[in-house]
């Protein structure tokens, strides 16, 4: 057995597995954690600190089950996995000791109140409870025509490799009528290689990516030609649209 220089953390793919399988496979999330039962605690950054544990996936996802599984296995239980397994009293004295605790999203920038809605009738009363609160749903992104959208959509690159390009798409049939999201994203930006982040629109043609509402993801002419501009903290990308 090789022992890389990371040892004695985790791998980061198994990492990444345990999030990954968390959203759907009950069976792949029982094998990984009774081999590695720290890694019911795990988080994984999907892109510009979108962190999500392996309980997060399983509250937005509503899968009851692997979360339960979960917590059993020593995650650390959320207002999130609450909200989605209609824990009312755990969520009422939580929002009690912090009012705004409500208007924070979870992974991927998905409210409070969808996490109540994939929890199904089991989190009826916490879904009604959320509605009369008033702050813990997505905020709608400002509006952008078919026309704007198509006029931001493209390959911008930064460099020579093919990593270095990105790929902005109006492909968002993934997020289409999703519980999910009260507010379909509207744009996919997606680096090669990588997973897509799904885009607000926030006006002036700036968007936030999901889970990562302080980026700023911007659309300007220059020269003719269109440029994205991604600043992250003291970080500042810059791309150019490939025409033709």
């Amino acid at each position: 057995m090789t022992f890389g220089e990371s040892y004695p953390a985790y791998p980061r793919d198994v990492a990444r597995e345990i999030v990954t399988v968390a959203h759907f496979n009950l069976g792949r999330v029982k094998e990984l954690v009774s081999a590695r039962p720290p890694l019911a605690r795990a988080a994984w950054d999907w892109g510009f600190g979108d962190w999500e544990t392996p309980l997060g996936a399983a509250s937005h996802m509503g899968r009851r089950d692997i979360a339960e599984y979960l917590l059993t296995q020593g995650a650390v239980p959320s207002l999130f996995s609450a909200t989605m397994l209609g824990h009312l009293a755990t969520v009422k004295e939580m929002v009690a000791a912090e009012p705004d605790a409500p208007r924070l999203a979870g992974p991927h920038s998905i409210s409070l109140l969808a996490h109540a809605r994939v929890g199904g009738k089991s989190a009826a009363e916490v879904f009604a409870y959320l509605e009369t609160l008033g702050n813990a749903d997505q905020a709608a992104p400002v509006a952008l025509s078919e026309a704007e959208l198509t006029a931001i959509a493209g390959t911008y690159v930064f460099g020579s490799e093919v990593s270095q390009q990105i790929e902005v798409s109006t492909d968002m049939h993934a997020y289409a009528n999703s519980p999910m999201y009260t507010h379909t994203p509207q744009l996919n930006w997606t680096r090669k290689g990588t997973m897509g982040r799904p885009l607000f629109h926030m006006g002036d043609r700036a968007f936030y990516p999901a889970g990562a509402a302080g980026v700023r993801i911007r659309f300007g002419e220059q020269a003719q030609r269109m440029v994205m501009t991604v600043e992250d903290g003291g970080e500042k990308l810059v791309a150019a649209r490939a025409e033709g």
